[in-house]
């Protein structure tokens, strides 16, 4: 489809240069077509000068009866051997330009066609995700509906499984809408001062329920600092990778959260007394979809790998950076920088 498409492209970049070239070929021809005509008539005058004895200077005396058929077909020749050069230079162009224009036509696709490559993965790997818990779903329910036996309490673990399930799929797509949303409204984002400890304490304060779930503590480091963001998707941000460190920290774990101000950055920093991370992993955490080993899967840690992406579009947005220290067993530090 994209090779058809360049070609195309290619065609059209060719008849625009083409047409560029033979439109100054036509200028060109004119304008020293009448500069040779200027000299044919002022030979001619110079001849017509000699004739009735009129002085005219730079007049080389020669057989008159001669000389103006001879300058006539000198006349004509130049005339067709302007023709000709120009014929040259247009088919030299033509050869170039295609090769160019074919060179250019790539280039113009070549992130149009990774878009569309993009989009299509994340749809096959969004549509996948999608499907694994709403087959669990019907799985589970059809394996009740069948079982004439069963009882309340198998009623219930069913209802349950398929509830977990659910909140899969909330969590899935609303992670999905929150990532198309922050693609669409790339330039749209409001920007206002923010003070960076209202809103750690903010995000806190929401994630603080699912760490007691597990006795994990949260320490918070950070001072009254205000900087240049978007308060809602840096409270998402922190949402994300707050989170991720509860997920993946065994029960009675620490987390800390430091945030720190320099001129001209904020380096904010979520460590947690983790599982870690692998080092060959870490380059594809962020991508989507992506999960690093059978262990961190969504059956056992209710993630599908889709939070991270979000994290990075996010710091991306704010035009930050973000970095990631691991030791497989010790922990994880997130560490986001963001211009002030």
């Amino acid at each position: 489809m994209f090779e058809q498409a360049r070609i195309k492209l290619t065609v059209w970049y060719l008849f625009i240069i083409m047409l560029i070239s033979m439109i100054f070929s036509i200028i060109i021809y004119s304008i020293i077509s009448r500069e040779f005509e200027r000299r044919f008539r002022q030979a001619q005058m110079r001849l017509r000068a000699e004739q009735l004895g009129i002085p005219f200077p730079g007049l080389i005396p020669r057989e008159l009866e001669e000389i103006e058929p001879i300058l006539l077909e000198e006349l004509n020749n130049a005339k067709k051997n302007l023709i000709f050069n120009l014929i040259i230079i247009n088919g030299v162009i033509l050869v170039l330009s295609a090769g160019a224009s074919y060179f250019l036509a790539g280039k113009t696709l070549n992130p149009i066609e990774k878009a569309l490559n993009e989009q299509k993965r994340f749809v096959a790997d969004a549509s996948h995700e999608l499907r694994t818990p709403l087959t669990a779903l019907k799985t589970s329910v059809e394996v009740a509906l069948r079982d004439e036996k069963i009882n309340l309490a198998e009623v219930k673990k069913v209802l349950y499984s398929n509830l977990q399930d659910i909140d899969g799929l909330e969590s899935l797509t609303s992670n999905l809408l929150s990532l198309a949303n922050l693609q669409d409204n790339a330039n749209n984002l409001g920007f206002d001062k923010t003070n960076i400890a209202e809103v750690i304490s903010k995000a806190v304060k929401k994630i603080k329920p699912l760490a007691k779930k597990k006795s994990i503590t949260i320490k918070v480091d950070v001072k009254k600092q205000v900087i240049v963001a978007n308060k809602e998707s840096l409270e998402k941000l922190l949402l994300i990778l707050l989170d991720n460190a509860i997920k993946y920290t065994p029960k009675k774990g620490k987390i800390w959260i430091n945030a720190e101000r320099s001129r001209t950055n904020l380096t904010l920093s979520i460590k947690d007394t983790g599982i870690g991370i692998d080092k060959k992993d870490i380059p594809n955490i962020f991508k989507r979809f992506y999960r690093t080993d059978q262990v961190r899967t969504k059956d056992t840690l209710g993630g599908f790998g889709l939070g991270l992406s979000v994290a990075k579009e996010i710091i991306k947005q704010h035009k930050g950076s973000v970095k990631v220290e691991s030791i497989l067993g010790k922990g994880t530090t997130f560490i986001v920088r963001l211009p002030v």
